[in-house]
């Protein structure tokens, strides 16, 4: 009998590995294929390559569970042949819907679609619904995830090549169709880079996109701002006599003495309250963003981040975006919505343009924060290099940073890479919640 699981496993595999690489049907193992989900009880729409697995799920709500944490290593030693099975029937309509994606034109219906079942894949790899899972060592439902800093990026390679087919200012043209887009990086990225040929209801329909997708980054980035260390106490000011503040641990332990045994009651003569001001002195945050094309993810989720610590107290942002040419985008920084249609992706990089806008601003280099986010790759290397020493060494905080997208991966050219760690300030790499921990340790220590 394990024999015969093995064959039927393998019959599954062969069939998923035939679609990934060759269009043409295998009529045999088709059939096989297909005999085996029957016989495991699985609907025959797990073997349909038009079939999203919304759709299924819709109709069979049982899988649903059976699709979340799908591709996580089973935990014990005793491996049931039968449930691998199932598995591998599943796994591979997730993966057969996400990497075969053909050739030539692409409907918004086909790519919402994809987004879907991109989701259903992430969500198998025990990564929450449509949200990343950066860590590589993590654990989700008591499984340690995959590493997922290869495979993530390759997701997003494939969408956007998906988003490049679409004839997307004839969708946008039409309400109906535009409806079913989902907004998504790839989908943002070729909306800002072609923002400036729209117009009428195909440039409203764009905006509309942008902004969902910048409510939808902000709210969770709020979050990760919420989430971070703030600053100490200060006892200072007096804490505020109201019931939210009452330390009812402290005021039971100081009013001890005041216990009658006989009554069984605990008198009270001074309430105490927990101090909830805290120590923070006014701030300048100077963000630089390289606008360039290979930049765009840092250029969307900065332009975010940058607006929600301007919405702190006590905190002065500013916000410069530069290619070959540098914009202070300052004005506009409380609204990333309105930053990102200012911009114009693509171009060079020529740093210098924007150091002559970045050190006018550095009043106090003690109270002030430089974040430079680029890939490095520069006009002008050894000039901006030290420039930027420059800063470091009046006093200011300066912070390299060579990626912060939601998947964690960018390119650094190694000479300021290693420039940068002589000079003591490292390049941060990696998932943006390292960017917001750095801020806000700064911000408010």
């Amino acid at each position: 009998m394990t024999e015969s699981h093995d064959n039927r496993r393998q019959v599954l595999y062969w069939r998923l590995l035939s679609r990934l690489f060759d269009n043409d049907e295998q009529a045999a193992l088709e059939s096989a294929s297909l005999a085996v989900v029957e016989d495991i009880g699985l609907p025959s729409a797990v073997l349909d390559p038009y079939a999203g697995v919304d759709s299924i799920v819709q109709r069979y709500p049982d899988l649903a569970a059976e699709f979340d944490g799908l591709m996580l290593p089973e935990p014990g030693e005793e491996r049931d042949k039968a449930a691998e099975v199932r598995r591998a029937a599943l796994a591979s309509k997730v993966l057969l819907n996400v990497f075969a994606t053909g050739s030539g034109s692409v409907t918004a219906a086909q790519l919402s679609r994809w987004q879907a079942d991109a989701t259903w894949l992430k969500r198998a790899l025990g990564c929450e619904a449509g949200v990343p899972n950066p860590s590589t060592q993590g654990t989700a439902a008591g499984h340690p995830t995959p590493d997922l800093s290869t495979l993530l990026p390759k997701i997003g390679e494939i969408e956007a090549d998906l988003v490049n087919r679409m004839q997307l200012r004839e969708v946008l043209a039409d309400p109906a169709l535009a409806a079913k887009l989902t907004p998504s990086m790839s989908l943002i990225e070729q909306l800002l880079r072609d923002k400036d040929n729209l117009s009428g209801v195909a440039l409203a329909n764009a905006k509309s996109l942008i902004r969902r997708y910048v409510d939808e980054v902000a709210e969770v980035l709020r979050t990760q701002v919420e989430k971070a260390t703030v600053g100490a106490p200060d006892h200072s000011v007096p804490p505020k006599r109201v019931f939210r503040n009452l330390d009812l641990d402290r005021t039971i332990w100081q009013n001890l003495t005041n216990w009658s045994p006989e009554e069984e009651r605990l008198y009270v003569d001074r309430l105490y309250y927990r101090h909830t001001a805290r120590k923070t002195t006014p701030q300048r945050l100077i963000a630089v963003i390289d606008q360039s094309g290979s930049m765009v993810d840092s250029m969307v989720n900065c332009a975010i981040l940058a607006s929600i610590f301007a919405g702190l107290p006590k905190v002065d942002v500013h916000l410069i975006a530069y290619d070959t040419q540098a914009l202070d985008l300052t004005p506009w920084v409380h609204d990333p919505f309105e930053t990102l249609l200012r911009t114009n992706l693509g171009g060079g990089n020529d740093g210098m343009v924007a150091m002559g806008l970045t050190q006018p601003k550095i009043a106090e280099p003690r109270d002030t924060v430089v974040v430079w986010i680029s890939d490095f790759y520069e006009t002008r290397v050894e000039q901006l290099f030290e420039s930027m020493a420059a800063i470091h060494r009046s006093g200011a905080k300066f912070i390299p940073v060579g990626s912060v997208t939601s998947a964690g991966r960018g390119s650094v050219n190694p000479w300021f890479r290693e420039r940068f760690k002589d000079l003591g300030t490292p390049v941060i790499s990696g998932h943006i919640t390292k960017l917001v921990h750095e801020l806000k340790t700064f911000l408010t220590s």
